[in-house]
């Protein structure tokens, strides 16, 4: 009888769940990020429209350890939306396991466990979710155009997602690295593979390119679950910001955003506007890619994805009746630490962020709740002042979120 040949990468997640966590640490921390943060699949999916009373069902296709589902379920519990589901779906058992344990260190009634892979969403009954996050999987698959299409067709009418892969330039020494390292393959187990990874880092010249980018190299050092996804992975490709529109494309569905915004535009990468002017009239996808190629450190795309006839568009900021929502931030914390009339700073994998505070930011910030209107807010600060009328708030308020919904801090959502 033939011996059937093992799968790598089946083999590389039960014994290396990833990425590595504690369902200690839960007692601790809420692990939070883009994609699939409420706030931001209610503001980019949604149109900023949710109902906690009505019925919601996602999908994290590849759930590994569980950061996404984890994440979106407490938050879903925290909106008392009681007739909301998440669905974790994975090949690992391993990995399904931290993640149970994590659900039950938190109470977690609304996660339902499934075992098996993204191709087959048919076979397992997963169909018509209104929310499916798909993250660090697609660039994994033997056919990422395959999966992703899978994946659509498993979205409700209305439906979007919430996608995350690999992007070359900040990934730059990661893929000559794993050619090497196949090179020099004795075979072994998976830790005898991480020892021999080891070993060869340790023994890298100066010149060698992973060596010299800053951006990455903590997978190193950060745990040996971390080394094999980085450096030892049988499947493993990146995508361009126009490969992934590309791949969007084909599979029937319209990009909405990536996040954080700031890192797709121009300039906030270029300090001197008038050597932008000859892309001034690019649109949205064109300067994403054009900011891809000037920033050089963008390691990972996170974006936000519906069908390509469907129509949602994020909330403007024009309107009082529309709630802020505060994300990915502490926001009475970080109203603390803006000074009025000030300067935001930032940096993202060693790029710097400069965004102007305009004067009555940190109060604006300060009001909000993720419950109180704009209108409410404007009420709350028009009590201390009482000749801030609304036109001047609304611009406050605009200044406020070009700033802080770049950086993927501030979101809207309506009542």
């Amino acid at each position: 009888m033939r011996r059937v040949a093992a799968d790598p990468v089946a083999e590389q997640y039960e014994a290396y769940p990833y990425p590595s966590r504690d369902p200690k640490d839960e007692a601790k921390r809420l692990v939070t990020g883009s994609p699939s943060h409420l706030a931001e699949l209610i503001h980019f999916v949604r149109g900023g429209r949710f109902d906690p009373a009505a019925p919601f069902r996602a999908l994290i296709a590849g759930g590994g350890t569980g950061d996404a589902a984890i994440m979106l379920a407490q938050q879903l519990a925290d909106e008392g939306a009681a007739q909301a589901e998440v669905v974790y779906l994975d090949r690992s058992a391993a990995a399904r396991a931290i993640t149970e344990a994590r659900a039950a260190a938190r109470g977690l009634k609304n996660l339902r466990f499934v075992t098996g892979s993204l191709t087959a969403l048919d076979a397992l009954g997963l169909v018509r979710f209104d929310y499916v996050d798909c993250c660090g999987v697609l660039h994994h698959l033997d056919d990422p155009a395959a999966g992703l299409a899978a994946l659509a067709r498993a979205l409700a009418p209305g439906g979007g997602m919430g996608l995350m892969v690999y992007a070359p330039l900040g990934r730059t020494g990661v893929y000559p690295l794993q050619r090497a390292l196949r090179a020099l393959d004795a075979g072994g187990s998976p830790q005898q593979k991480v020892a021999r990874a080891r070993r060869v880092w340790a023994a890298l010249p100066p010149t060698n390119w992973l060596r010299r980018n800053p951006f990455i190299t903590e997978h190193v050092t950060e745990g040996d679950a971390e080394l094999y996804d980085l450096l030892l992975h049988a499947r493993d490709r990146a995508f361009s910001v126009p490969e992934v529109t590309e791949l969007v494309a084909r599979a029937g569905l319209r990009l909405v955003a990536f996040v954080p915004p700031a890192r797709y535009e121009p300039r906030h990468v270029l300090a001197d506007p008038s050597l932008l002017r000859p892309v001034d009239g690019l649109d949205p996808l064109a300067r994403a890619a054009l900011a891809e190629d000037l920033a050089g450190n963008i390691r990972t795309h996170a974006f936000y994805v519906v069908a390509a006839d469907n129509q949602v568009a994020p909330p403007a900021p024009d309107s009082p009746n529309l709630v802020p929502v505060v994300a990915n931030a502490d926001g009475a914390a970080l109203a603390r630490g803006l000074k009025p009339g000030g300067v935001l700073t930032a940096s993202v994998d060693g790029l710097p962020f400069r965004l102007p505070v305009p004067r009555l930011g940190p109060a604006i910030l300060g009001a909000i709740d993720g419950r109180r209107t704009l209108g409410e807010v404007h009420a709350l600060l028009a009590a201390r002042d009482p000749g801030l009328d609304q036109k001047r708030f609304m611009a406050e308020f605009r200044a406020l979120w070009d700033s802080l919904h770049a950086l993927g801090k501030l979101m809207l959502r309506r009542r």
